[in-house]
């Protein structure tokens, strides 16, 4: 297991922020949503904070406030850029921040995002992961015409773990060295060092290699969103990094417990699983209060989320995480309410804060995003003395 030492904080970027009337925030960018210097800055801004990482919300299907299916609402933000695309469009113009874009699994082919993910592996230099997300809704479903989705969600996860297992052995399917380049003998590859994967389940039959050769991370990071049982059960058989919702400190010793437990039972206790707790942030010196309440009454309703909703000061939140990393997290993922003003809150007021309290980096210290993480670069499974 990796060693305990600063905290890890990532930000999650979601629209105009998290809040569903953050677009009309007075600092919020409306008009550039779907423009890629909105985006660009977004994540300069993160870096500039020292930020393990930043993840790309999508979705196959509207954003809505219903849970199973589209409303009708005209005064919330609807539509998205493809997050896979946007992280691609960031890379060049960032240096050390991780670059995760979701990917939802369920009516995408595991083939077409591996290569997705390697390539962005490659446009970043080393940067790069994904987020993989099960689409229970009909009305989703009916976008593609293929499937309906199970009514047990027990289902969804069990496919969506052969899914990333699938993204993994691709990535793996060419040896590090099977590209020679030799001009002088005509020799590009190592064709024996390419690999079959042979996959085949109950959903998948993949026989591969990969057109992408190995990542330059090998495997590059896997990152869950894991709320129930179900969830951490999936979370802690694929994932690498855990992210988890408790609402208190005990609810979080018990969420890491849970998932310590099923890494165990799913093998894997020998690695280094992180887990960071998601918390929804206003964050001001003395308004936070009351800029929610003013969103929350242009949206007609109360803000909550499957996160904890915090509004406060960056002390009282230094405070917090510090709180909650005593029971076993090793990060968190901040969601801004607002963007780009929470996100500034965080990288300009945050994180000064855990600077002087030395909770958190001061500088860059690795220029991958396993790196970053303290995780390994795994060993590759179909070459000599790889893991099978």
């Amino acid at each position: 297991m990796a060693p305990r030492s600063k905290l890890h904080l990532a930000v999650a970027l979601d629209g105009a922020g998290w809040h569903p009337a953050a677009w009309r925030d007075p600092l919020a960018r409306p008009g550039e949503l779907f423009t890629a210097a909105y985006w660009v800055d977004l994540v300069q801004e993160a870096e500039r904070g020292l930020l393990d990482f930043v993840t790309f919300e999508d979705s196959l299907g509207p954003q809505s406030s219903r849970p199973d299916g589209p409303d009708q609402r005209t005064d919330q933000v609807r539509g998205r850029l493809d997050a896979g695309v946007l992280a691609a469009r960031v890379a060049p113009h960032t240096e050390r921040i991780g670059l995760v874009p979701t990917a939802v699994v369920t009516h995408t082919e595991p083939f077409h995002i591996s290569k997705a993910v390697a390539s962005l592996d490659y446009v970043s230099s080393g940067r790069a992961g994904w987020q993989p997300q099960v689409a229970s809704r009909h009305d989703v479903a009916a976008h593609f015409g293929r499937r309906d989705v199970p009514a047990d969600p027990t289902e969804l996860f069990a496919e969506a773990a052969d899914y990333v297992e699938v993204v993994r052995r691709l990535w793996d399917s060419w040896e590090d060295d099977a590209e020679i380049r030799d001009v002088a003998t005509g020799r590009f590859i190592d064709r024996d060092k390419l690999h079959y994967i042979d996959f085949t389940g109950k959903w998948f039959s993949v026989k591969g290699p990969s057109i992408t050769p190995r990542p330059p991370q090998g495997q590059p990071l896997v990152a869950a969103l894991a709320t129930d049982a179900v969830e951490h059960r999936f979370a802690a058989r694929a994932a690498d990094v855990v992210f988890t919702t408790p609402h208190d400190v005990e609810q979080a010793r018990l969420i890491v417990e849970r998932l310590r437990a099923e890494q165990l039972d799913a093998g894997r206790g020998e690695e280094f699983l992180h887990i960071f707790a998601d918390l929804v942030v206003f964050l001001d010196d003395t308004a936070a209060a009351d800029r929610k309440a003013r969103l929350d009454e242009l949206d007609g309703a109360e803000h909550s989320s499957d996160a904890r909703v915090f509004t406060g000061t960056p002390a009282q939140l230094a405070d917090l995480l510090l709180d909650w990393a005593a029971a076993g997290l090793t990060g968190f993922r901040l969601r801004p309410a607002a963007l780009p003003r929470d996100l500034t809150a965080i990288t300009r007021r945050l994180v000064p804060e855990l600077h002087r309290r030395g909770a958190l980096r001061t500088g860059y210290e690795a220029t991958t995003l396993r790196g970053l993480l303290g995780l390994p670069r795994p060993a590759n499974r179909y070459a000599v003395g790889g893991v099978r």
